[in-house]
């Protein structure tokens, strides 16, 4: 059991700003190498309860300038986490790097199963006012249930999501 200390908090309209700046950072040492940065998950959904940590994808063309892409996001403290066990989704993690809010960071090739997962769900739910109400009061709920059990959480969740991966066309 990991005990990670779960935190769900109302939507917050910073959490835009907040992903801005992160991308910006990020855009300026490999912007004319990707296609783009999405932000993704929770934070990125007007009005979804969230834990405060902004999700980015970051999308390359393909695999071939992952290596490069790497070691100059290791020039401003990313460092290359693997793959985390899903394919194609380059997770990394970073230090020193207080003026920016929490956040996940990954790259993915524009044909990433994962990528095409995140855009969908959060396309989805920007679009959908009764699924976002729907799954934060689920993600609340769990929060509350279980404040110190991130996996607990995650599981108390997955009924909800799967039943929303389903209306749009993920299961």
């Amino acid at each position: 059991m990991r005990t990670d200390r779960v935190v769900v908090v109302p939507y917050d309209e910073t959490w835009v700003f907040a992903f801005e700046k992160i991308k910006s950072e990020i855009e300026a040492v490999i912007g004319d190498m990707i296609l783009g940065i999405e932000h993704v998950g929770s934070t990125s959904v007007k009005g979804m309860s969230a834990k405060p940590c902004i999700d980015l994808d970051v999308i390359i063309q393909d695999d071939s300038i992952f290596d490069e892409i790497a070691e100059k996001l290791k020039t401003i403290g990313y460092i290359h986490e693997g793959d985390l066990g899903i394919k194609d989704r380059e997770a990394f993690k970073y230090m020193d790097k207080p003026h920016l809010m929490m956040h996940h960071l990954y790259v993915c090739p524009q044909y990433s199963e994962e990528l095409r997962r995140h855009i969908t769900f959060r396309d989805f739910l920007r679009h959908n006012a009764e699924a976002v109400q729907q799954y934060s009061f689920v993600k609340e709920e769990a929060a509350r249930l279980f404040p110190n059990d991130i996996d607990q959480y995650i599981e108390y969740k997955t009924p909800c999501i799967e039943k929303l991966y389903a209306m749009c066309g993920l299961k």
